[in-house]
């Protein structure tokens, strides 16, 4: 019998195209595993999660720019469809910021944390973020925000080079544009180029001071607030290989305890009143040894299957029971349980793993979404690589038609898969 309330659905939201992003198949596996109905809506084109055996149904998302307005707009419709209230679990940080401000509109057709509705935005913002850690006493590297050219000249005298470019609210920044929510500045003049189109960003830029990678730096901690404010599931990790190398997602990870940053984590959650799914970001300074926190994400970050317990409890699972009135088992953690991405760590995947594995795509439950991953994946790589060579080759005269996207599955195709 399923430890979840298997008559309340679930759906989840994500407005970022990225059809490689796993979280959400994680997200659907272990609320399908457990017996829940899972409504996914997010971009069905082209995305390997559309081919889960857990997937009830898939349904239009919001554009990329979407307003509140808009989230309301649809989930309403899903709502509608879905005909009974359903745990909503948002997957990135724009649905994330909307869905907490749109609550008592979403309620009741909606469960969600019951939190202030700023604070989701306010913990994402990272000129905020800054603000917080020194409410809550955790570290976090020096940033400044400049007001002009000169301010930035001043700031990179200050700060040293090279640093840490971010935009203060990257999930504003306009499809297509080439900007990055983080870049490495090397020069004065690379950090100059960047303000330059803080109007086109939609926010402020930061600059902040850089702390080098290195072996056993780069951590994380995920974790789930219940009603009373008690950190449940989740746990520390500890980054192996980053995708890209020294500063990206992660691609390898594994949960191994660190009780410096497990209180650092539950000491800002506690301060803040923060309730729901969180995923922090951590570096180690080399010259100090303490955990500076470099993000604050209000929704599950993409490797939480890595924290699944002996109960089988992860973040995703707790939002589930809390939200539905259903105790948390008490679990143990799992030390040493490994989580790769294939497509960005293929060795790794292949090596063995003493703690425990868990693969991002690959199942023995539910195959198909691996092999559409790898089907995917190769076509990227090779139209990266055709983008490359055409950029140092002549065009040719004519390029090929490019083949039409396939359309969602079925019902009756699920079922054969």
């Amino acid at each position: 019998m399923s430890l979840l309330d298997t008559r309340v659905p679930a759906v989840l939201l994500r407005t970022d195209r990225n059809p490689f992003h796993h979280g959400t198949l994680g997200a659907v596996r272990s609320l399908g595993r457990a017996g829940v109905e899972v409504h996914v809506v997010a971009d069905a084109v082209g995305s390997p999660v559309r081919r889960s055996r857990y997937v009830s149904r898939m349904h239009p998302p919001p554009p990329p720019d979407a307003s509140p307005d808009d989230i309301l707009a649809v989930l309403r419709r899903v709502a509608d469809r879905v005909a009974r209230p359903a745990v909503l679990v948002p997957m990135d940080d724009a649905c994330a910021i909307a869905t907490a401000r749109l609550r008592d509109e979403l309620a009741p057709s909606y469960l969600l944390p019951a939190m202030p509705g700023a604070l989701a935005e306010r913990v994402a913002d990272k000129a905020e973020l800054a603000a917080v850690c020194a409410t809550a006493d955790v570290p976090h590297p020096v940033t400044l925000v400049p007001d002009g050219p000169a301010a930035v000249d001043d700031a990179v005298r200050r700060l040293g080079l090279p640093l840490v470019a971010k935009w203060s609210r990257p999930w504003l920044l306009p499809a297509g544009s080439g900007l990055r929510s983080t870049a490495l500045v090397r020069t004065a003049q690379q950090a100059r180029e960047l303000y330059l189109r803080t109007e086109e960003a939609g926010s402020a830029l930061l600059l902040q001071a850089y702390l080098p990678p290195g072996p056993d730096r780069d951590w994380f901690f995920h974790g789930y607030a219940d009603r009373s404010g008690t950190v449940r599931a989740g746990g520390p990790g500890r980054k192996q290989l980053a995708w890209p190398r020294g500063a990206g997602l992660t691609a390898v990870g594994c949960w191994t305890p660190n009780a410096e940053v497990q209180a650092s984590a539950e000491r800002l959650v506690g301060e803040l009143g923060y309730r729901g799914v969180f995923d922090l970001d951590f570096r180690r300074c080399g010259t100090t040894g303490r955990y500076h926190l470099l993000d604050f994400n209000p929704r599950p970050g993409a490797q939480f299957r890595l924290f699944s317990d002996s109960s089988g409890l992860d973040v995703v699972r707790a939002l589930h029971l809390d939200l539905t009135g259903r105790p948390l088992p008490d679990g143990i953690p799992t030390a040493g349980r490994a989580f790769v991405v294939e497509n960005y760590a293929p060795l790794a995947a292949l090596r063995p793993a003493p703690g425990g594995r868990e693969l991002a795509w690959y199942a023995r439950d539910d195959r198909v979404p691996g092999w559409a991953m790898w089907a995917l994946w190769c076509r990227h790589v090779s139209r990266r690589l055709r983008e490359r060579l055409g950029a140092t080759t002549p065009a040719p005269a004519q390029l090929p038609t490019p083949r039409a996207a396939s359309p969602a599955l079925t019902d009756d195709e699920k079922a054969s898969s």
